[in-house]
Formats: C-alpha cells, structure tokens, sequence
C-alpha cells in the first residue's frame, strides 16, 4: 500500500478488521481472538501489508496498557474464598498441569537445542490455558458434573498461575541474559527481589485503591481511579525492574479479597478493555512474521507436543492425587488445550528479555494458538461428551 496514513487511521483498520474478523470466525465456532489474530495476519507486512512493519511495532503503548489489564482481570478473580470453595483438588491439578506443561516444554526445546532462557520462557507461557473457549463450550453443550465444575475451577486460576511462573522464569532469565555483579546474586537473590517485590507492591497499590474507591461513589471516578492504579503499578514495575504482570495481578487480588465493589469495579473496566484489546492482539497477529516459519518448525511442534503432553499428565496425576473420580482423571487434561489471549502478552513481554529471539517466541506462540483453538474446543467437546456430561449435542 503506496498511501501513507496517520496513526490514528491505522488504529481504526486494525479495530475494524479485527471485529470483522472475531464476527466471521464465530460462523466456524472459533473464539475472538483467533478472529483478531487472522486479522493482524492479513492487514500485517506478511500478507496485505496494510498495516506496514513500522505502525505494527510503533504501538507499544497499547500492549503495555493491555497487559496490565489482563493481569488486573485475572487478579480480580484470585479470591481466597472461592478457593475454601472449590476445595484442595481444583488447585493442586491446576499447579501440576501448568508445572509439568513447563517442565515438558523446557526439557523437550533443551533437547532440540534451545538455550536456557529461551526453553524457560516458553515453558512458562505453556502454563496458561485460554478459559473462553473452554467456557464456550461448556455453554453450548450444556454441560453439568463433576468434570466441568473442577474444569471451570481449574481455568479460573489456571492463569494466575501461568504468571507467576512466568515472573520466576522470566526473572531467571534476565540474571542469565544480563550481566551481574556476582553470581550467586544474580541468580537467586535478584529473581527472588524482582517476584517478591512485585507482589509485595503490588498488594499495597491494592489495598491503597481499595481505601480511595471508599471516597469515590460514581462509576466514571471509581473507574479513572482504577485505571490510574493499573497504570501506576506497570510504571513502579518497569522503574525498579519488577514483573508488570505479577504487580497488575496483585493490584487485583488485592482489590478482590479486601473490596466489597471489587466485582462492579472489574464490570466497569471490562466496558473498556476491549477495544484495547483488539488492538493488542491486531498487532499481534501483525508481528507475525511468515517467512521465518520453516526455520522454527522443529522448535513449534516440540513446543506444542510437549505442553500438550504436560497438561494432560499434569491433570491427570492431580485428580489421582486428590482421588476424583475416573471420568475427571481420564478427560480433564484435555479440556485444558485451548491457548490464547495470556499466553500472547507473555509471548510480547518474553521478547524484551529474550530481544535475539523475538521473532521465534511470537511466531511459535502464535502459530501453537491458532492450532490449539482450532483443536482446542473439539478436545473440550470430547472430554464432555465421554464424561456423559452434555445435555445438548
């Protein structure tokens, strides 16, 4: 395209396309995301070339805003009381599915001949399950039992964890990637500041915008409050070298757990986000880079074998441990397939650690979650429906 247009032009394409795109891939009961996804494909450099390489990486604005909402968002679920709810099995299936999807996926692209900050990297992102298109078709079939009440459980907090493991691999590797002082502190004492530090902040933004939302009555200020705060906690983050995610997430589970219009407060900030995040997954799509394809194909396939390995093994030896019943040891693990929305900004904030390796983090993110949302339902479908669980075929 010969024409050149102002930024704010370009944000109208993607917005537009995306939404034309998440309405046309709703015909082949595929999530929005995918649809956002194929639409920053096609407007990118790689095919129509609409939306040119400079304007696709000129918006890192719009991703640092949308990352610190998704994590706000997960956080704003994290609440102690759902888990005395819920009880023991739900959490520890969820921790074994997301660790052992990491430690499949940082073993196996050890293997293939990946260097360690990489492998980690990957590994922590395989930790996160995409909980819209497992919802998707829990509502659609119907479905009721014990299999889906621990399924929607397990991906509520599926996420929250997958950033935590991400703060701890990501803070890994930066003290790899970065020189150091000394290595003993680099290695363990200043990963354990950066986690720790997050939280700890994090938590205290939290509970100080939990006291200033009590002298705030009207949505309109409650909601500049709580942007501002989400703001604030991914600039704290980025001045002392802290996870913008874990602080985020820790703003809202803050929020959650101390705030009694926590859930009004998340339904007014989801009024928001979601042009943000066309936006964010638009431009996505956009950096993904065609031509380089064949040359991580070994890399992607070992990435999406293994962290579909890791769940289900992972799920599975979490329902023996807690002794479920046999439907939910034998089918859980593969309605935990679905990846999207978390995994993609982990796969934006892993690139500014690991820069030589950008491109290969998106592309292998980006291509497993096209393959695991097109997958990913069916599996879920069938896990229901041998679970004899769906009402509705």
């Amino acid at each position: 395209m010969n024409v050149e247009l102002n930024i704010l032009a370009y944000l109208s394409i993607m917005i537009l396309g995306g939404m034309a795109c998440g309405r046309l891939v709703k015909l082949i009961k595929l999530p929005n995301v995918t649809g956002y996804l194929i639409a920053g494909l096609l407007l990118g450099p790689s095919i129509l070339n609409i939306i040119p390489d400079n304007v696709s990486l000129g918006t890192p604005i719009v991703s640092e805003i949308a990352l610190g909402f998704i994590a706000f968002s997960i956080g704003g679920e994290f609440k102690l009381s759902y888990f005395k709810r819920v009880g023991k099995s739900s959490v520890v299936i969820a921790v074994l599915a997301a660790f052992l999807a990491t430690a499949f996926v940082v073993v196996g692209l050890l293997i293939v001949g990946c260097d360690l900050p990489f492998a980690l990297l990957l590994g922590a992102i395989a930790a996160a399950t995409a909980p819209a298109a497992t919802i998707m078709v829990i509502n659609q079939y119907k479905a009721k039992g014990p299999v889906t009440q621990t399924l929607l459980s397990v991906v509520a907090i599926d996420d929250a964890i997958a950033l935590m493991l991400f703060g701890v691999a990501a803070a890994i590797a930066n003290s790899i990637t970065s020189p150091g002082t000394g290595s003993v502190f680099t290695l363990l004492l200043m990963p354990l500041i950066e986690i720790f530090g997050a939280i700890i902040f994090g938590f205290l933004l939290g509970m100080i915008l939990t006291y200033c939302l009590r002298w705030f009555k009207k949505d309109g200020n409650r909601l500049s409050l709580t942007v501002a705060f989400v703001f604030l906690g991914a600039g704290i983050a980025t001045l002392f070298n802290f996870s913008a995610l874990l602080m985020c997430m820790s703003i809202g589970a803050a929020l959650a757990n101390f705030s009694k219009i926590s859930v009004n407060i998340v339904r007014l900030v989801d009024k928001i986000t979601p042009p943000i995040f066309i936006l964010f997954f638009v431009e996505s799509g956009a950096g993904l880079n065609l031509s380089i394809l064949p040359s991580i194909g070994v890399v992607g396939i070992t990435y999406v074998v293994t962290r579909m390995i890791g769940k289900y093994l992972g799920a599975y030896l979490g329902a023996v441990i807690c002794k479920c019943n046999d439907n939910i040891k034998k089918y859980l693990g593969l309605a935990l397939i679905p990846q999207a929305g978390v995994a993609i900004g982990l796969a934006l904030a892993a690139s500014t650690i690991v820069p030589d390796h950008a491109k290969e983090v998106r592309a292998v993110v980006l291509c497993a979650t096209f393959i695991y949302e097109i997958i990913g339902p069916a599996l879920s479908k069938f896990a229901l429906v041998k679970s004899k669980e769906t009402t509705t075929k």
